[in-house]
């Protein structure tokens, strides 16, 4: 029978690298508070930003796309979904929006976690929104020949409403021991969750809802102004081994959590670095209108448009902007990607 029990956090026997980047992450979440108290605009319209790049990030790591222009709309409202793609979009938005603006009143428990997969997936029509499977569901592999594999079993369907029950107990039992870091608990949860797949759809958009409603529980929210699900597109194939490596023999309860933390914990560790570029630049006074232009393309981690600059320097006017990233791509500064409305401009 599988248990889930998260002790080992309290014996002291963490990688030493994984405990300096945790106190690392906590000294940043510092700084990040007192500059949004400080700062509301600058974090306003980088909320505006992050919330558009974490429901497309999080919708394409499962292959749901459209186009950037439509993402926009759709993200702000300002047109209806047409496609099921679409659909899946909207709703994951709308759930997103649920935990953005409700999640210091929202538990952590069974029937928030059945309301959220309902709101993300109310547009599809599905009639299984909002419950858990009632058949077994399996984790399936392709190799580059097209050769489908079975990499992972979930939990069985009969065993899935107990196994949740059970992990919502052991992550408040953790919750209660003082000894136990809160951050190092939240993938271990995370991975649990991943690994019972309780839904016929939608696990994995929901493990990231999950975490960003732990994260920012724990007073880490700096997914609101940077996206934890961007940083996790953009390195998926790191994101996928250490889900696989975590969830070898879970079932037997013989599995490490470790490297699923390490990948957790180096993923939020981007996103407030990418922060506290984002707002030197934002911020800056004492350099030329060109100078934090450039700045911000090539401090960026991720392809960014012009549309993304205008948004970080509302002081700066989008000929400016033009202007300078032209002659950015002229001097071989940095490259374009995409055309037309979807360019995006990144480093060399």
């Amino acid at each position: 029978m599988k248990k889930f029990d998260y002790s080992f956090l309290d014996n002291g026997l963490l990688p030493a690298k994984l405990i300096n980047i945790t106190g690392t992450i906590y000294t940043l979440k510092t700084g990040a508070k007192i500059r949004k108290d400080e700062y509301e605009k600058i974090f306003t319209e980088l909320e505006k930003i992050a919330k558009v790049q974490s429901v497309k990030s999080s919708n394409a790591i499962e292959g749901i796309v459209t186009s950037d222009e439509r993402i926009e709309e759709i993200v702000n409202q300002n047109s209806k979904p047409l496609n099921h793609n679409e659909n899946e979009i909207a709703g994951y938005r709308d759930a997103l929006n649920e935990i953005h603006l409700h999640y210091e009143d929202i538990e952590f428990n069974e029937n928030t976690i059945l309301r959220l997969h309902e709101i993300m997936m109310t547009y599809t029509g599905n009639e299984d929104i909002g419950k858990y499977k009632t058949n077994n569901n399996y984790i399936i592999e392709e190799d580059k020949q097209g050769n489908r594999k079975i990499r992972f079993k979930p939990l069985d369907a009969k065993e899935t409403p107990e196994a949740m029950e059970q992990l919502i107990l052991a992550y408040y039992d953790a919750c209660n021991n003082s000894n136990i870091n809160q951050l190092l608990l939240i993938p271990c949860v995370i991975l649990d969750f991943l690994c019972i797949h309780p839904f016929r759809d939608g696990n994995g958009r929901m493990s990231r809802l999950l975490t960003l409603l732990l994260l920012y529980k724990n007073g880490f929210d700096v997914g609101k102004y940077i996206s934890f699900e961007e940083q996790i597109n953009n390195n998926k194939g790191n994101y996928y081994e250490a889900l696989r490596l975590s969830s070898i023999d879970w079932e037997e309860n013989q599995h490490s959590y470790i490297p699923f933390i390490e990948n957790f914990i180096t993923t939020l560790y981007m996103c407030y670095k990418e922060l506290d570029k984002r707002f030197s630049v934002v911020n800056s006074n004492k350099i030329t209108k060109k100078a934090r232009i450039e700045a911000t393309v090539l401090n960026s981690l991720t392809p960014i448009s012009k549309a993304e600059i205008c948004n970080i320097l509302p002081d700066v006017s989008a000929t400016t902007v033009e202007a300078v990233l032209g002659t950015m791509v002229k001097d071989g500064l940095i490259v374009l990607i995409g055309s037309g409305r979807n360019t995006k401009y990144m480093k060399k």
